[in-house]
This record gives C-alpha cells, structure tokens and sequence, in this order.
C-alpha cells in the first residue's frame, strides 16, 4: 500500500454506505481499508466485492483508518461520531449531520478537539447542478424547490423533512447567504409515524423567499428547484442534471439550454472529502453548514409535529 494514499474506512454498508465502499476502492489517492456492518451476512458480501476486511468494532475501523464514512441510520450518528473522533478520524457524516443542534455542537466540539474535519454528506452540494447554480446566482429573489420519492420504509427512523427536504434547506441556505427570518410550515402523516408529505415556506433577512415541497409518498421521483432573480430564471433538474435559463436582455426574454458537465455527484462528494483531508483544508459542506440546516429543518419539523398531533 502506498504511503500517500488515504486509508479509508465505512461504517454501515447499506443502501447507501455500499456506494462509499465502492468509491474509496475506486478512487484515486484513497484506499477502501475496511468497513464495519452490523449485519455479517452484509459485511461478508461488500468485503467480498471489493477486497476488504471487515472490522469485529468500531474502534478497531478507526485506528486502521484516516479518514470514515458514517452511513449508519441518523439516531446513530451522534453516538458513532464521538466514538471515531475520539480516536482522531476525520469524518464524512452523512444527512443530516444529527437528530439535535445539540448533539451537532457536541460533534464540532470534539472535532475541533481532535483537530479533525467533518463533512456532512450534503450530496446535492456536489452535484454539476449545483456548480451551475453558484456560478449564475447572485441575488436570488423567489425559489422553489420540488423532492418527490416512493415510499420505502428505509430512513422512516426520521421525517421526511430530515430524510428528503434537508437537502434542498442546504442548497438554499448556501445560495441565499442570508439568516431565515420566518418560517411557516405544514405537513401530514401518510405511512409512517412522521410526517411524509411536507410544504415549507422559509423567508430570508435580505428579502429572499424560499418555498420547499417534499413528498415520500409518491409514484414517481423528483429532484427538482426553480429560482428567480433579477437578470433571470433559473429551471433546473438535480436527477437529471439538465435544464434552462431564461435571461433577461435588451431585446427581451432568451431562453437557453444549461452547460452541464455531468457526473456522479457521490463520486465527487467523496473526491471533495479525500482532498480536504489530505490538504487540510475546509470541507465544501463543513459540519457548521450542516448544523445550520439542522437547526432549520427541526423548526420546520416542529411546526408540523404542532400541527399533526
């Protein structure tokens, strides 16, 4: 094994942790140097696929690795977390970074301790999309943003404002750059004992207004936002990585195909991590952005629980 290369680890090989696993033993300057996985049966099949061992603690993961993916359920996280940063690993967390701001700030506490990054796996900051979108925006006025899934019973340990709405709350957070003055919300309960249908209406001190609608009782898949500002109107597919931009111009209204470069936004998310480690530089999503996102989406989760029961 080469001395430069990152040894990394995954904790959960799940729907999603299998993914990470796949990356890191693909990707270039990192290693896949073991993962941990509750169920054996599970952990034998990925360490099968990829050559890699399997870890009997969380703890023996951490001191073979640099750097860990935390793919476990989000009632897990806080607990995992400490655990790794404890032993000095910088992390990659996936969404939401925690259930509480409380146990949020006791993570970035203990990292700064540990003079270790976290990154909260905010995949939709990675995506080509999302690179257009911070290129073109500049004074955004009015977005809407549309997530829409099937149901499945994976990731109903939370609502579906932490499960789905959280990452449009992080892209707007990133592209508004401006503090949430109001926020009014709505939501239902449709199979599980969370809300699963959601509408959030989030107000911003520079006037921005943001309207969010997430739904993970639907027949089909959506990962969509619109934004307006001055010069323009941004329509954008984040599944497709495809859309338009109507802008504004002497003669009128020009409406253009964007220039997306496509890619695995997970692939890039992960090449983002690995780079930030070995240069010890901020994480695009670090684990403040991810505490902020937090803090909104539990005020929106609040006003619904109100409002349900």
């Amino acid at each position: 094994m080469k001395e430069d290369l990152l040894k990394c680890g995954v904790i959960g090989v799940g729907y999603l942790g299998q993914h990470h696993a796949r990356i890191y033993s693909e990707l270039e300057g990192a290693v896949l140097a073991g993962v941990f996985e509750s169920n054996a049966d599970r952990a034998r099949e990925i360490s099968e696929r990829h050559q890699c061992p399997v870890f009997s603690t969380i703890e023996e993961l951490a001191e073979t690795c640099d750097a860990i993916s935390v793919a476990v359920p989000t009632d897990k996280h806080h607990e995992v977390a400490l655990t790794l940063l404890k032993e000095g690993c910088h992390l990659l967390i996936e969404k939401p970074i925690c259930e509480t701001v409380d146990q949020a700030t006791e993570i970035l506490a203990e990292a700064n301790g540990a003079n270790a990054l976290v990154q909260v796996g905010h995949i939709e900051h990675f995506n080509p999309v999302m690179s257009y979108l911070e290129e073109v925006v500049t004074n955004p006025k009015y977005i809407t943003a549309e997530r829409l899934a099937p149901y499945q019973p994976r990731g109903t340990e939370v609502g579906v404002v932490l499960d789905l709405m959280i990452h449009d709350i992080g892209v707007v957070l990133q592209l508004v750059g401006s503090e949430p003055v109001d926020v009014r919300s709505v939501g239902v309960s449709v199979l599980s004992k969370t809300e699963d249908i959601a509408n959030a209406r989030v107000e911003f001190a520079n006037g921005c207004v943001a309207n969010l609608n997430v739904s993970r009782v639907s027949s089909k898949k959506v990962r969509e936002i619109r934004l307006f500002q001055s010069t323009g109107y941004l329509s954008l597919d984040f599944m497709n990585q495809a859309g338009h931009h109507v802008t504004v111009g002497l003669e009128g209204l020009s409406k253009n195909e964007v220039p997306i470069e496509k890619g695995e936004p997970l692939r890039l998310e992960l090449k983002s991590f690995v780079e930030s480690v070995k240069n010890r530089k901020d994480p695009k999503v670090d684990g403040e952005l991810g505490k902020t996102a937090l803090d909104l989406a539990i005020q929106i989760t609040s006003q619904i629980s109100k409002t349900m029961y």
